[in-house]
C-alpha cells in the first residue's frame, strides 16, 4: 500500500513537473531582444542616470515646474491610472484570499397548517458550510500571480502615464516660448519694413526710386503682417492644449523667455541600450507577458480534477419529520474531487488559444523593445543634427545681417542699386532667423523625447 501510494505521488510530481503549472514567470533570456531587457532591469539603479532623475532635476525653469506640479495634481487620465492601480490590488487581494475556505450562514425556520388539523410545532435549522478548495494543481496560485502581474501593469501603465503628463506639459511650454518668440521677431520685422516703406515713398519723391519699388516694398510688409494671425492662432491652439493638461479651462499660461534648457547628463557618447529597460511602456509589455504566461498555466491547470472539503454543522429541531424541543446539534463533512471529462474538448481549445496570446505577447514585447531603441535612436540624431543646423543658420544670420547693411548703404549711395536686392536681403534675414527658431526648438523638443524615451519623468 505504502509503495503504491509512493508511485502515485511520484507520477503526480512528474506531470506537475512536466506541464510547468507551479513554475514561476521567467523571461526567455535565449531570445537577444529579451536578453538585453534582461540585463538592462537587473543592472545596478545609477539615480544619477537619465531614466532615474528626477523631473524637477531636469525642467528646471520654476514657472515650468509650477505647471508640472498643477499637472500632476490635477490631470484625470493620472488620477485614473491611480485608481486602476486601486482596482488591480483589490483584485490581488480577492486572488489571496482564495485559499481560504468559503463560510456561510443560513438561518431558516417554518410552521405549516394541514386542513383540518391544527398548526404543527414551529420548526428552525440554524445551519453553517464551510467549503475549502485545496490547490494541489496550482489553479489558484496561478491566478493569485496573475493578479499580482496585474498590479505591477497597472503601476507600469501609471508610470508611463505621468511620463507622458510630465514631458507633454513641458513640450507645450517650449513650443509657446516659440511661438512667442516669433511673433515678437515677426512683429520687429513688421515695424522695420513699415518705417522701409515710408523710406522708399521719400525716395520716390526725391527721384531715387520708381512706384514700383514702393508697391513692392508694402506688399512684403503686408505679407510679413499677414502671418502675425497665424502665430496668434497657433498660440492660442497650444494653450488651449496646456489647459487641458492642466485640467482647467481655456486661459493665457505664462512663459520665461529664459531659451537654455539642457538635459544634465553627457550627451556625447550616446545613451546606453540598458535605459529600455527604465522604459514604463517596455515594462508593461514584458508584464503582458507575464500575465499570458501565467494565464497559460491555468489552462494548463484546468485539465486536473479540483479537491474540495466541505463541512456543514448547525443547530436545529427538526429531524426527521419530526419536531423536538430543545434543538440538537448536528455536523458533517465531505469530501468531493472533480475531474473535468465532457469538458476537455473546451480545456484543449482554451489551452490553444492561451499559448498563441502567450506568443502574441512576446511578439508584442520584442516590438516594443526595438520600437523603444528606434525612439531614442531618432532624439538622439534630432539633438545632434539640430545642434549643427543652427549653429550653421547663426553663421548665415550673420552674413545675412552685413548684407541688409550693406544694401541698404547701396542704395542711398548707388542709383544703379535696385530696391529688389534690398528685399531680397531682408526676406531672407527673417527667414533665416526663424529658422534659427525652429533648430532651437528641434533641439529642445529631442531632449524632452530623449529623457521621455529613456523612462523619465516618472
Amino acid at each position: 500500500m505504502k509503495k503504491s501510494s509512493l508511485l502515485l505521488i511520484s507520477c503526480i510530481a512528474f506531470m506537475l513537473s512536466s506541464c510547468h503549472i507551479y513554475k514561476e514567470y521567467s523571461l526567455p533570456t535565449d531570445n537577444s531582444y529579451v536578453k538585453t531587457f534582461d540585463e538592462s532591469v537587473n543592472a545596478e539603479k545609477d539615480s544619477t542616470s537619465l531614466p532615474y532623475l528626477s523631473w524637477e532635476k531636469v525642467f528646471t525653469d520654476p514657472i515650468l515646474k509650477q505647471y508640472i506640479r498643477t499637472a500632476l495634481d490635477n490631470n484625470k487620465d493620472l488620477d485614473n491610472a491611480l485608481k486602476n492601480i486601486d482596482v488591480a490590488r483589490a483584485q490581488l487581494q480577492g486572488a489571496k484570499l482564495s485559499y481560504f475556505p468559503l463560510v456561510a450562514l443560513g438561518p431558516n425556520g417554518g410552521i405549516s397548517k394541514f386542513q383540518g388539523m391544527d398548526w404543527t410545532k414551529w420548526s428552525y435549522t440554524i445551519p453553517a458550510s464551510v467549503q475549502w478548495e485545496i490547490d494541489i494543481f496550482a489553479k489558484i496560485l496561478n491566478r493569485k500571480r496573475g493578479a499580482k502581474v496585474g498590479v505591477d501593469l497597472m503601476e507600469e501603465y501609471k508610470s508611463a502615464t505621468q511620463s507622458q503628463l510630465v514631458c507633454g506639459v513641458a513640450s507645450c511650454y517650449y513650443t509657446l516660448m516659440l511661438l512667442n518668440q516669433q511673433l515678437d521677431l515677426t512683429e520687429r520685422t513688421a515695424v522695420i519694413w513699415k518705417d522701409q516703406v515710408e523710406s522708399m515713398k521719400l525716395m520716390k519723391t526725391a527721384g531715387r526710386v520708381n512706384e514700383a519699388a514702393v508697391v513692392q516694398s508694402a506688399a512684403n510688409y503686408w505679407n510679413i503682417m499677414g502671418t502675425i494671425p497665424d502665430l496668434k492662432n497657433q498660440i492660442r491652439q497650444v494653450q488651449n492644449s496646456m489647459s487641458l493638461l492642466l485640467h482647467s479651462y481655456p486661459k493665457e499660461w505664462e512663459v520665461s523667455d529664459n531659451m537654455d534648457f539642457s538635459l544634465p547628463v553627457d550627451l556625447s557618447k550616446g545613451m546606453p541600450i540598458t535605459y529600455l529597460g527604465a522604459r514604463p511602456d517596455v515594462r508593461a509589455a514584458e508584464r503582458k507577458l507575464a500575465s499570458a504566461y501565467y494565464t497559460t498555466n491555468s489552462a494548463r491547470a484546468a485539465f486536473y480534477p479540483g479537491l474540495s472539503i466541505s463541512a456543514n454543522g448547525g443547530f436545529t429541531n427538526l429531524l426527521g419529520q419530526m419536531v423536538s424541543n430543545p434543538g440538537k446539534w448536528f455536523i458533517s463533512l465531505a469530501g468531493s474531487l472533480a475531474a473535468p471529462l465532457f469538458s476537455r474538448g473546451q480545456n484543449i481549445a482554451n489551452l490553444k488559444v492561451a499559448k498563441i496570446q502567450q506568443q502574441q505577447a512576446m511578439n508584442d514585447f520584442e516590438k516594443a523593445v526595438l520600437s523603444a531603441s528606434a525612439d531614442v535612436s531618432n532624439a538622439l540624431a534630432d539633438y545632434n543634427y539640430s545642434i549643427e543646423k543652427r549653429e550653421c543658420i547663426m553663421q548665415q544670420i550673420d552674413q545675412l545681417e552685413k548684407s541688409v547693411e550693406y544694401t541698404q548703404e547701396l542704395l542711398m549711395l548707388d542709383p544703379k542699386t535696385t530696391y529688389l536686392e534690398v528685399l531680397t536681403a531682408r526676406s531672407s534675414l527673417l527667414s533665416a532667423q526663424m529658422a534659427s527658431l525652429a533648430a532651437w526648438h528641434t533641439k529642445v523638443a529631442a531632449l524632452i523625447s530623449l529623457y521621455q524615451n529613456a523612462g523619465g519623468g516618472r
